[in-house]
């Protein structure tokens, strides 16, 4: 049996919620300050994405950030010897966390309130994204420290870049700014820094003029081919990924 938002509002270390008119906004944490990437997290946002989107009373999310960042640094809960055991979680985590912000049922907004380093296409699969003019975008994590980038960023960020830009931006560790994001469409607006919430919550607003079964099924057939697409690829991905890392992995 499904659960209202009184019920699971407060169930998520990583997550504080709050919802205005049908508008759940998602603030990504750690002890109130930055989110820092882990196992956690990583377990746990897939869960709250399921949860949320599926409750019939939020009619449009706003995924955003702590502070100056959205997410841009690592715990150590990975470090050391990589095991199946310890891979099967990390293999699981990860496609629940991206299948599951994909089969959200209500359009999304993004807003991006400072550094993306870390897992920005949690933000950057959003329907809208708005991105703050502090905002720096890059997969900090993959490649340049010896790890295979097969956790959706594969299929992500050349989707967004180009096929070309994705696949460079992936192999060097490129940094983008919030003008340059938006430049390759990356990102659909960028403001002032104080103003990010502001602008997502106003779009928020908007939205919600539509009624319910046109943001339902707006938000499907809009999402569904990027939904797809990522379908066909997550599992080898991740699977490709987690062979290199018993190899690379420090111990």
């Amino acid at each position: 049996m499904s659960r209202n938002f009184e019920q699971y509002r407060d169930d998520y270390e990583h997550v504080a919620m709050s919802r205005e008119d049908g508008i759940l906004e998602l603030r990504f944490h750690t002890n109130e300050g930055s989110l820092i990437w882990g196992a956690s997290p990583h377990s746990e946002l897939g869960h709250c994405f399921r949860e949320v989107g599926t409750d019939p009373t939020n009619r449009v999310i706003i995924i955003t950030g702590t502070g100056d960042e959205f997410i841009s640094r690592l715990d150590e809960s990975w470090v050391g010897k990589m095991t199946p055991q310890k891979w099967e979680r990390i293999y699981t985590n990860g496609k629940r966390l991206l299948q599951a912000l994909l089969d959200i049922e209500v359009p999304v907004i993004g807003a991006v309130n400072g550094k993306a380093t870390v897992h920005a296409e949690l933000a950057l699969l959003s329907d809208i994204v708005i991105a703050s003019d502090r905002a720096v975008f890059q997969d900090g994590p993959h490649f340049r420290y010896g790890t295979v980038p097969g956790d959706g960023v594969h299929v992500i960020w050349p989707l967004l870049l180009g096929a070309n830009r994705g696949r460079y931006f992936l192999l060097t560790g490129q940094r983008l700014s919030a003008v340059e994001a938006h430049g390759f469409g990356v990102v659909n607006e960028v403001v002032a820094h104080e103003a990010v919430r502001h602008r997502a919550f106003e779009l928020a607003r908007q939205l919600c003029a539509q009624p319910d079964i046109t943001l339902r099924y707006s938000r499907e057939v809009l999402i569904e081919p990027i939904r797809r697409y990522l379908a066909s690829s997550i599992v080898s991905g991740l699977a490709l990924e987690g062979l290199a890392a018993f190899e690379s992995w420090p111990s």
